[in-house]
C-alpha cells in the first residue's frame, strides 16, 4: 500500500521528511501526508458544509507553493509540522477546484446540449448534477 501511495502522490518518502510511528515510518513525507488528510477531510466538508469559492480555493494553495520553492530556492528547510499544515490546506483546495471543475464541465455541457435538445429537459436534468 505505501508503494501505491508514494507513485500516487509522487512522494519522495525521505525519513527525514517524513513522521514515525512505533519506530516505523510513514510511507508518505509529512506534506504528502497533510495533502492525503486534507483530501480525506475536504470530501465530507464539501458534502455536508459546501466548498470555498474559486480564489479561496487557490488561495488554500499558497502556503504549500512558497514554502516549497523557498525551500527548493534558498537554505530554508521547512519542518515536519510546516510541511503537514500546507499539505493539508493544499489536499483541502484540490477537493475545493475537483468541484469547481465538474460544475464547469456540466455547465459548458449543458450549454452545449441547450443548443440540440429541449432547453428546459436539459435544464431539469443539469439540476441532478449541479
Amino acid at each position: 500500500m505505501g508503494k501505491f501511495l508514494r507513485i500516487l502522490f509522487g512522494c519522495h518518502g525521505r525519513a527525514d521528511r517524513s513522521f514515525f510511528f512505533r519506530g516505523r515510518q510513514f510511507p508518505l513525507c509529512a506534506r504528502c501526508t497533510g495533502e492525503l488528510i486534507g483530501i480525506l477531510c475536504g470530501i465530507p466538508i464539501v458534502i455536508f458544509a459546501g466548498y470555498a469559492s474559486f480564489p479561496v480555493s487557490l488561495l488554500l494553495m499558497v502556503p504549500l507553493i512558497v514554502d516549497g520553492f523557498v525551500q527548493q530556492l534558498t537554505s530554508y528547510e521547512s519542518n515536519n509540522a510546516k510541511r503537514l499544515v500546507t499539505g493539508f490546506l493544499f489536499g483541502m483546495a484540490l477537493v475545493f477546484l475537483f468541484v469547481h471543475f465538474h460544475r464547469t464541465c456540466v455547465k459548458l455541457a449543458g450549454a452545449i446540449l441547450k443548443r440540440y435538445y429541449d432547453p428546459e429537459r436539459v435544464e431539469r436534468a443539469l439540476e441532478l448534477f449541479l
